[in-house]
Formats: C-alpha cells, sequence, structure tokens
C-alpha cells in the first residue's frame, strides 16, 4: 500500500510540472528574449539598441543671421569622431512650433491637419526644388520659387556645412562656401587619408570638391562646375562615392547620371560601368534607374551599388564585373548604406522608416527605426554614419531637426548595433 501511494504521489508530481512547465510557456515566461537589452521587461525597442539623445543638436538660431531659423533638410552627416559631426543641409527653414490640428471644410469633409506623423515636410520646403531623379539641377532655384518659394521668407541658403562637437554645440560653420553650393548631396572622409580631406559631393553643381580638414582651402574639384555630361570630366548629378583600401575611389553618377565612375587616389578617371534600365522593373546586370549610393567591402574590394530605382543591391568586383544582387522588397526605397568593419551592411530605408542590416551576401538579419517628427522618430533617412564610441548619426530630408544622435544602450546585444567604422589610415 505504502508502495503504492509513494508511486502516486511521484506520478502527480511529475504531472504538475509538467502543468506548470505547460502552463509558463502559454503564458511566455520561457520564452526567449529579443529585446536589445536581454531581461528587458515592457518597452518595445521603439529605437532598437539605442536611446536617443533628445538634446541633440543644439538650437542653431544663434548663429549669425539665424536668429528665428532652424534646421532645412539633412542631406548628410560624417563622424570624423564623437567630438567633431559633419552636417549637410539646404539651408534653413523658419523656426515655427507645429499648428494644432483642426478641421478644414473649406477643402474637403472630415479633414483635419496635421493628422500625425510630419507637418513640415523640410525636403519640400527647403531649396533648392528639382530633387528627385529626372529633376533638372539647372531648374533647381528658379523651380523653387516657380512653385511659391519666397527667398528669406519660407527659406534661406544659409550655413549649408556645420559642424558639430559632442554635446550637439556648433563648433564650426563653413559659411565662405555657401554662395559656391547649390545642393550639397553628400559629405565624408576617407578611412585610408592621415589628412582627412573632406570631400563635399553638390549633385546639383554635378561635381565633387575635396578641402583641407579644417575648411580653409579647397584643395581639388572633380568634374566640370555646372555642367553635366557622361565623360571623363563630367557628372550627371552625381550622389555618392566610397573609397578602395588603396586610396582609389568610385563614384555613384547618379541622380540622372547611370554609371559607377572609378578613380585612382589622385583623382584620375580610370574607368566606369553601367547603362540605364528599365525604371522600377529592371532585371539585367549592370542596369539601373537613380543610383543612389555605393560602399566598398575592403576586406574584398568588391562594390556595392543601390539600384534604387529597381529596389536592388547590385554586387561587382573592382573592375565592374557583376558577381551578384538582392531585393530589398517591392516596397523598399533604400536611399543609402554603409558597410562597417566589422563586414555587415547597413541601409537607410525611406519607404519603412526603418535602418536594415544585412550579410555582405544580402541574408535579411534586422531592423529599428520608427515613423515620427518626436525625437528618435526618422523620415526619409539620407545619411547614416557612426563614431568610434559607436554612437549613431542620421541625417534626415523629410524631418524637422535634421540629424539626429543616437546612443547604444548599456548591456545591448551587439547584433542589434551598427559596428564602427572603418578607419584603417587614421
Amino acid at each position: 500500500m505504502f508502495q503504492y501511494v509513494l508511486k502516486l504521489s511521484t506520478n502527480l508530481t511529475l504531472i504538475a510540472a509538467i502543468t506548470a512547465f505547460a502552463s509558463s510557456l502559454a503564458y511566455g515566461q520561457a520564452s526567449t528574449s529579443y529585446a536589445a537589452v536581454q531581461g528587458t521587461k515592457g518597452g518595445q525597442d521603439m529605437f532598437g539598441a539605442y536611446e536617443v539623445d533628445e538634446d541633440w543638436p543644439k538650437d542653431i538660431s544663434t548663429l549669425p543671421g539665424a536668429a528665428e531659423w532652424t534646421f532645412g533638410a539633412g542631406q548628410s552627416v560624417f563622424a570624423e569622431h564623437s567630438n567633431r559631426i559633419f552636417y549637410l543641409q539646404r539651408g534653413l527653414l523658419p523656426k515655427i512650433n507645429a499648428p494644432r490640428p483642426q478641421r478644414l471644410p473649406e477643402i474637403a469633409p472630415s479633414i483635419t491637419f496635421p493628422y500625425s506623423g510630419i507637418w513640415r515636410n523640410a525636403t519640400r520646403a527647403s531649396l533648392p526644388g528639382s530633387g528627385g531623379t529626372g529633376g533638372l539641377a539647372e531648374e533647381g532655384v528658379t523651380g523653387w520659387i516657380e512653385a511659391g518659394g519666397r527667398l528669406g521668407i519660407d527659406a534661406k541658403w544659409e550655413h549649408c556645412i556645420l559642424v558639430f562637437d559632442g554635446e550637439g554645440n556648433v563648433i564650426e560653420s563653413w559659411s565662405q562656401w555657401d554662395s559656391m553650393l547649390q545642393r550639397p548631396h553628400y559629405v565624408a572622409i576617407s578611412p585610408y587619408d592621415p589628412e582627412k580631406h573632406v570631400w563635399i559631393i553638390d549633385d546639383h553643381k554635378h561635381v565633387i570638391h575635396k578641402f583641407t580638414n579644417d575648411g580653409s582651402t579647397l584643395v581639388q574639384t572633380i568634374g566640370t562646375y555646372g555642367e553635366l555630361g557622361e565623360d571623363e570630366t563630367h557628372f550627371n548629378r552625381p550622389a555618392f562615392m566610397a573609397w578602395f583600401p588603396d586610396s582609389s575611389f568610385i563614384v555613384a553618377d547618379g541622380y540622372n547620371g547611370t554609371r559607377v565612375v572609378k578613380f585612382d587616389s589622385d583623382g584620375n578617371y580610370l574607368t566606369s560601368w553601367g547603362e540605364e534600365g528599365t525604371n522600377e522593373n529592371e532585371t539585367r546586370p549592370g542596369y539601373w534607374n537613380n543610383v543612389h549610393g555605393v560602399a566598398v567591402d575592403p576586406a574584398t574590394n568588391r562594390v556595392f551599388v543601390n539600384d534604387r530605382g529597381n529596389r536592388r543591391i547590385q554586387v561587382f568586383d573592382e573592375n565592374g564585373e557583376y558577381l551578384y544582387e538582392w531585393s530589398v522588397g517591392d516596397r523598399g526605397n533604400i536611399h543609402l548604406f554603409i558597410i562597417t568593419e566589422d563586414g555587415y551592411l547597413w541601409a537607410a530605408d525611406r519607404a519603412s522608416h526603418k535602418i536594415l542590416k544585412y550579410d555582405l551576401e544580402g541574408n535579411f538579419l534586422y531592423s529599428w527605426g520608427t515613423f515620427g517628427d518626436f525625437p528618435g522618430g526618422i523620415a526619409g533617412v539620407h545619411g547614416m554614419s557612426v563614431d568610434e564610441e559607436g554612437n549613431v548619426y542620421l541625417a534626415q530630408v523629410d524631418n524637422k531637426g535634421g540629424v539626429q544622435k543616437f546612443v547604444p544602450k548599456v548591456g545591448a546585444n551587439p547584433d542589434y548595433l551598427i559596428g564602427k567604422p572603418v578607419l584603417a589610415g587614421w
């Protein structure tokens, strides 16, 4: 009898344990955490593995001539290090508060403005017009005025190149170059240049400028200023550039051009490749529409090209021989991507307002980001950079504020963090 009771008791204990385990699974107590920080209770990782620095950058209305003005469309950002961050913007916009939502029956029934998201589209409000593919750079400012823009009232062409410190204070404004620029599109420093020259692409003037690190001297201009073309001395609205370990480089050319152009370390033309494709449904290798982003894998010299119009990333060897490709999704709209020191490609998608992680074979791994004009919300990320501390900077053409800083969370899973930059020659 005792043995029967003992066996029954053991069976009941086992059943109770199984029931408890099943219950824990049902209520998620034994599930694996996929949070950026293991063990996080509540929340939703709205900003991925990062916290947004809500006080970065500081107000810029104290700059000369900028009283009552704020950031224009944020074109590009580059962190030389955590205490010197370059930023390009398309001039200034009036500093005004968001209006309260109100009904507009004179327009249509049940219309309320603003409803949600961003209430002022910075890229449409900022100088100049003719931004996307097919836009004529030569009509940029004229087109903006004809569309109703008023210089000095709706926008100002000032403080297009700014440099921030780690606290978000403006420590330099390269205003001496404002009058030369028409649409500064991309800023970077070669990771292999010990002198740290600053390169700025002006897609509307069809040129790439190379400056000394302090901005005092224009060292070189590649392309023919103000003239478009498709030969060794001309671009047609170039967009981005990237370097090989030997300091030669490639240029995505571009909005209206349909080439990738390769130069030696001194800026001499070497070769180019690419053909105009059928926009939105092109499948042929080396054909594309809106060559809007390019990166180099320093380990293999493979060239990654953003065929934005056809929602794919095409990969070539350093001489332009096609290797493979991958799609970024039927609704993808990639603005740019970077390849980090740990060998991953991080892309910014204007359609989903996400930052996407791929391995270099195109396998999708992770994404983060959320739409909005609140601190940490993103809209139209057009520039992305990481400093040596792992802080991430996002320049945005659509959002107010122009640029934001994201700081890694303590204890964050490193797989969810954008890797450090390649700084091989510094």
